[in-house]
């Protein structure tokens, strides 16, 4: 009666030891998740809702004709969501999907889709682009319904002009003044060099009076100034920027003669056609 009595106190404890332990699993387990829950809830309302576009790092774009051009579309808060959500560029002129996420999809080479998975942007690579390139590409995310965000690209090709041209004649002894502008170019020439008859102008010669004066910006102008020009001046100058097509005039150095299409010092020499045509009135009249 002893044993069987203790045996059974001993199956009681271990009911009870097992109900105890059943209960306090139940209740750190329901606390657990509860806690989990309401955090992930905290989570969840303090983060954005979805993807959006930064468009300070997603902006129009001016390139140059041949030059490789990139252009960049951020789109934030989808780095949890690449499995679901891609981002795609579509050229507007003839609706043609150019990339879906880090894959190409055109047979033109010069398109290239480039993408780091750490990163938000998602860029479009274009190289030797053509004036035919230029208008709007639309970047796209795959939401419903999905997000776009609009680039501008203008290809343009810089020109040169040379003030006074093609021809400019000088009397013996002036200033040669030639001003060399550089238009529509996305970014100032690196350089600007002039050459006479093919060479150099080397502003540190044995010849002196010779200088280059250049304003950088939108419009990038180039002047060159040669004093007291000699016969030995006359030829080809010819302004060659590092961004554009050269330019030449064509300088003549004169001793005495003057033609009719002369310029003094840079500046034309008006027929007197108004003091003629005063003298032909007062004869009729």
């Amino acid at each position: 009666m002893l044993v069987a009595g203790s045996v059974q106190w001993l199956l009681g404890v271990a009911v009870l030891v097992a109900v105890t332990n059943d209960c306090c699993r139940a209740a750190v387990h329901g606390n657990g998740g509860k806690s989990s829950d309401s955090s992930q809830n905290s989570l969840e309302e303090s983060s954005p809702s979805g993807p959006y576009f930064d468009t300070t790092a997603s902006k129009n774009v001016t390139a140059l004709l041949g030059k490789t051009t990139y252009l960049n579309c951020r789109v934030k808060n989808i780095s949890n969501k690449t499995m679901s959500l891609q981002v795609s560029w579509v050229r507007h002129r003839d609706i043609h999907l150019l990339t879906i996420g880090s894959y190409t999809y055109t047979s033109d080479q010069r398109f290239r889709a480039l993408h780091n998975m750490r990163s938000d942007d998602w860029t479009l690579q274009i190289k030797y682009p053509q004036h035919r390139d230029s208008g709007i590409y639309e970047c796209q995310v795959s939401t419903t319904p999905h997000m776009s965000h609009f680039v501008h690209l203008d290809v343009v090709e810089p020109s040169t002009e040379i003030v006074g041209g093609p021809d400019l004649y000088i009397d013996r002894g002036s200033t040669i003044n030639l001003t060399c502008v550089v238009l529509h170019s996305p970014e100032p020439p690196a350089y600007i060099l002039w050459n006479h008859n093919n060479t150099i102008i080397n502003f540190d010669s044995s010849r002196g009076g010779v200088s280059v004066v250049t304003e950088k910006g939108d419009n990038t102008t180039s002047s060159l100034l040669v004093q007291q020009a000699r016969p030995s001046d006359s030829g080809r100058y010819t302004c060659n920027p590092s961004s554009a097509q050269p330019k030449s005039i064509t300088v003549h150095v004169l001793n005495g003669e003057y033609p009719a299409a002369m310029q003094h010092g840079g500046q034309a020499k008006q027929p007197r056609l108004y003091s003629l045509l005063l003298c032909l009135c007062l004869l009729l009249y």
